[in-house]
């Protein structure tokens, strides 16, 4: 959506197909970062953004055992929005789905589901849609995937696929919050598990991090012993765990991260989920997208507007994002690696020294809140045609 908004605003005719009636799914990312939030500020839609309901996290804190810490703080950072916006997906599309309807260039099509690529020779010349009319073709100088992590655009291109194993998973639920409650993120470890707690709120938007494909066993153990297993580890939700009374309440994300190896072909540019699957650690999905999303308008641009060859720039967009990307995703993958050891230990724990040593360097906390806020090498829109 991003990508198709700054490509119509420069003045390239682009059609984005979305494969539901709507945007509303429950259970998707809703952190919008600063580095997003910058953007919005830089297209001058930042004022009617935030007037979207929304919930602000100044940092984002911790208690391993008895020990209370601070990760991470957005409050000192160089940009006009010191805070993380927890904005509900849906209302966050709809919104830049209604500013793309007012250009000319910009088309979107709802129940349209690319099923499969058209092919000129070895050049990707389109998409096969299935829509509530039937089967139809939509031709195209550029086809992007933007399908996510189970992308079909990138199963029927044939890339290459590179998936490093992930030892967790994550229940994701909702449980009433209390105006006393905490109001920063906050992420709780004991007795073998982990919780993040969101605040969205009258409710917090909750996560059980849990052993890769534990969780049928989890299951069999039944609703009342996964409810204490929640009290044990969060004591505060001892008078509302009951409101859990059924196991379709709690949605499993199974987390993956991958990359493709290539992100391109002839006619065809894969970017966000859909070229490298990112973890919910530290809720950047998002705002990964999007980063991709300004990198591949401003390297595309040119070549779309001058009628340039398209393919001899697709190369540039993954350079481009690589690193960024890599670095990110081998983060992750260190935080579950951490995060799959306390499995191992049901009882009481005690914070490492590690941890207690890390969170007391002088600075640690304003560096993890740049990181986590604005990310490597953050792009922006200032100097796009048509910004």
């Amino acid at each position: 959506m991003m990508l198709g908004y700054l490509l119509a605003r420069a003045g390239v005719q682009v059609t984005v197909l979305e494969k539901h009636r709507d945007f509303f799914r429950d259970f998707r990312g809703d952190t919008v970062h600063p580095s997003t939030l910058q953007v919005f500020s830089e297209l001058g839609l930042l004022e009617d953004l935030l007037k979207l309901p929304h919930q602000r996290i100044t940092s984002a804190s911790g208690v391993f055992g008895g020990f209370e810490f601070t990760m991470a703080d957005f409050s000192h950072l160089p940009v006009r929005c010191r805070f993380v916006a927890l904005m509900p997906q849906w209302d966050f599309l709809n919104f830049l789905a209604g500013r793309a309807r007012q250009l000319p260039g910009f088309r979107i099509e709802m129940e349209h589901e690319a099923t499969d690529l058209l092919w000129n020779g070895a050049r990707v010349a389109g998409v096969t849609v299935q829509t509530p009319s039937g089967t139809q073709t939509i031709e195209a100088d550029l086809v992007i995937g933007c399908d996510g992590r189970h992308s079909t655009i990138r199963r029927c291109s044939g890339f290459e696929v590179i998936d490093t194993g992930v030892p967790i998973d994550v229940l994701w639920f909702r449980i009433s919050r209390e105006s006393t409650d905490p109001e920063q993120l906050l992420g709780r470890v004991n007795y073998g598990k982990a919780l993040i707690l969101i605040n969205r709120g009258d409710y917090f938007q909750a996560g059980m991090i849990i052993r890769k494909n534990s969780f049928e066993q989890i299951k069999q153990a039944g609703l009342p012993a996964f409810r204490d297993s929640l009290v044990r580890i969060a004591p505060l939700l001892s008078d509302r765990v009951d409101e859990l009374r059924d196991w379709d309440q709690i949605k499993l994300l199974s987390v993956q991260i991958n990359h493709l190896r290539c992100w391109h072909r002839a006619g065809l540019l894969c970017i966000g989920d859909a070229a490298h699957a990112m973890s919910p650690a530290g809720g950047v999905g998002i705002n990964v997208a999007i980063q991709d999303a300004i990198a591949a308008a401003r390297i595309l641009i040119p070549a779309l507007l001058g009628n340039h060859p398209i393919d001899g720039v697709l190369a540039r967009v993954q350079r481009r994002r690589q690193f960024p990307v890599r670095v990110i995703q081998q983060m992750q993958r260190q935080a579950h690696l951490a995060l799959a050891r306390v499995f191992d230990h049901p009882g009481p724990l005690a914070a490492p020294w590690q941890l207690k040593l890390f969170v007391r360097i002088p600075g640690v906390q304003r560096f993890m809140g740049r990181l986590i806020g604005i990310g490597l090498r953050p792009e922006h829109v200032r100097n796009l045609p048509g910004v």
